[in-house]
């Protein structure tokens, strides 16, 4: 298909961009403009379409995962994971182009991973990173990938939450060993990490790229986003009294706009000392920063907290999701049904 062979049409209500294909017919794709919108305009979405067609020909799929990179370097809260995400994937998929992509190659793939000892909830990352940078190039064929990109079946919650006496064993655990030659050691840096993941409930992104001009002492809040723009997970919450403390006497001790430094720099990854904390503390390998976000919903599940207000704290955007996953913690979960099946 050349884009001088697109043409304007209209379908089910919609502008589209339309070709007729020797194999398969008639081809549309929507421009996403109601019939409702002008003429004018939708030759101009399809102006901009052709572009996109005749931009996209002949690139193959790590081409486009390239360019998709790019853009989110600027535009991602942690560009480097979505990296991470390609580079097994590169090798089965980056020579390819995007029409070659099918379920038999995705299912290949899996089954590859899964002989490797890759868990599905990674190989699913893995896969939807494919997905959403193909859909976002929007190349020849890319209508077809939301099905031709099969991803393994989700895994279910993660049930580890830490017990209250578990986190005080981890918060005693933090509080030394530091060397003065180490990169990362378990600390000072490690405690207040600790504390703000619990008692923020955010993701360890969110602590580790707090700076103090999002703490407000004045009015007791923390602000886990930049207040930009609208990012998963990072609400504004207050701060208890126990997080204030904390908070006051990192302040002081203070030598960048980080609130988690070390030596006067922000840091990128705390997994080293919270594992070595975690270790020292006497609790599995199960426990990860993430435990910490899980741990703080299941207290406030646990403690009668209502669901539309922990979904509020996590950052969840719908009360559902909080729901599905934590409701099953609450003390009058299912009781009243369960009262309904006496003889």
């Amino acid at each position: 298909m050349q884009p001088d062979e697109i043409r304007l049409g209209q379908y089910r209500g919609y502008w589209v961009a339309q070709w007729r294909d020797p194999e398969q017919g008639t081809q549309r794709r929507s421009l996403r403009l109601a019939c409702t919108v002008g003429r004018g305009d939708a030759l101009r979405a399809l102006e901009e379409y052709r572009k996109g067609v005749k931009t996209q020909a002949g690139k193959t799929v790590g081409d486009l995962m390239e360019t998709y990179f790019t853009d989110k370097d600027a535009t991602a809260i942690t560009p480097a994971r979505l990296r991470y995400a390609w580079k097994p994937l590169e090798p089965h998929f980056g020579h390819l182009l995007p029409e070659h992509i099918d379920r038999e190659k995705c299912r290949a793939y899996m089954a590859a991973r899964r002989a490797k000892g890759i868990q599905d909830g990674t190989v699913r990352k893995e896969l939807s990173c494919l997905r959403a940078g193909l859909r976002w190039a929007r190349p020849k064929g890319a209508d077809h990938l939301f099905e031709a990109i099969e991803l393994p079946p989700a895994p279910p919650p993660r049930d580890r939450h830490l017990t209250h006496a578990e986190f005080r064993l981890l918060l005693e655990a933090s509080n030394g060993n530091q060397r003065a030659d180490a990169v990362e050691d378990v600390g000072n840096h490690i405690r207040l990490f600790i504390i703000l993941a619990l008692t923020t409930g955010g993701r360890k992104e969110a602590i580790l790229q707090l700076t103090w001009d999002r703490v407000d002492f004045e009015r007791g809040i923390i602000r886990l986003g930049d207040g930009t723009r609208r990012v998963k997970g990072r609400a504004t919450i207050p701060m208890n009294d126990q997080a204030r403390t904390e908070l006051v006497k990192a302040k002081k001790a203070a030598m960048s706009d980080h609130v988690v430094e070390w030596a006067g720099k922000a840091i990128k990854n705390v997994k080293r000392g919270f594992t070595s904390a975690a270790t020292k503390a006497g609790l599995g390998p199960d426990v990860t920063p993430h435990v910490l976000r899980h741990t703080a919903a299941v207290w406030m599940v646990e403690d009668g907290i209502p669901m539309s207000e922990v979904a509020q704290y996590l950052g969840h955007s719908n009360t559902a999701i909080t729901e599905r996953v934590y409701a099953r913690y609450s003390p009058t979960h299912l009781r009243k049904a369960s009262e309904a099946l006496k003889w």
